[in-house]
């Protein structure tokens, strides 16, 4: 499973940061990686440099094996919640697809 993680030009993309939250995105992730081929990270700040509720953004484009794409996105106060709440709507839609995949198997 690759990842890759891209920041907007409003937030610090620095190499700590970008490690922090790959082994996080990983992590939520381990229970599906056999199905993952990429997973394609996106944050950024809705309100640019301005102050705002909820204004960050982490969107999760997540290829599987043999199917389309999937994205997910979740806004948060800040990236760490942002990414954590697309993580865990990720999750969500990877147990009903693969849920799926595993029902519908040949015999």
């Amino acid at each position: 499973m690759t990842i890759l993680f891209n920041t907007d030009k409003t937030i610090n993309g620095n190499e700590r940061g970008q490690s922090y939250f790959t082994s996080m995105i990983e992590e939520g992730l381990r229970n599906y990686e056999s199905h993952i081929t990429r997973v394609e990270a996106h944050v950024s700040d809705e309100n640019g440099k301005k102050e705002g509720i909820k204004d960050m953004r982490c969107l999760l484009e997540t290829r599987i094996a043999g199917k389309q794409p999937i994205a997910v996105s979740c806004q948060d106060d800040t990236v760490e919640l942002a990414v954590s709440g697309a993580i865990d709507k990720l999750t969500a839609s990877l147990e009903t697809i693969i849920g799926k995949m595993h029902n519908h198997k040949p015999v």
